[in-house]
């Protein structure tokens, strides 16, 4: 990844760590395409700990199910690049990552294609990202150029960019 775009995730993590710090709410994640890249910008923040209640890698479609309980029936008929698996999986990891029965306050998902082969009929650089809370949950459909990390760190970049914005809108 370029120094710059590398400041930048940094600074968009540094801005949501500093955002859920100050609410006094916690972050749960669930990852598909970005493999652990997610939480891993996140807990780079000093603080982090703080609201980062760690992460789900389901690399795996089963594991979205078994792990994370997207419905079974959707996975087979849509795929994983869906934007209600990206909903549910957002809702899911929120309770998955309870601690002592709570759930986290937000969760956040990606799935979808970084190539270098389209899946589940959906071309490369196709992504929905995922936001949930204890009362709704939202998928964004994206459209990245790029090779893999381009669009994995693209992935990263604009999730936690909306994530800021739905905290921040949240006052």
């Amino acid at each position: 990844m370029p120094p710059d775009q590398q400041g930048s995730l940094e600074a968009i993590a540094r801005q949501l760590v500093a955002d859920l710090t100050g609410r006094g709410a916690t972050v749960a994640v669930a990852e598909s395409l970005t493999g652990g890249l997610v939480v891993s910008t996140l807990v780079g923040v000093p603080g982090a700990s703080a609201v980062v209640r760690g992460g789900v890698v389901a690399y795996a479609t089963p594991v979205k199910h078994t792990v994370l309980g997207v419905s079974a029936e959707l996975l087979a008929a849509n795929g994983a690049v869906d934007p209600e698996v990206a909903r549910q999986m957002a809702a899911g990891v929120r309770t998955a990552l309870s601690v002592d029965g709570e759930p986290a306050t937000w969760g956040i998902s990606t799935t979808g294609v970084a190539g270098p082969d389209p899946q589940d009929g959906k071309a490369v650089g196709t992504v929905f990202i995922g936001i949930a809370t204890a009362g709704s949950a939202t998928a964004w459909e994206l459209h990245l150029d790029g090779d893999r990390g381009a669009i994995r760190t693209a992935t990263v970049s604009e999730l936690l960019t909306r994530m800021s914005s739905e905290v921040r809108g949240r006052e």
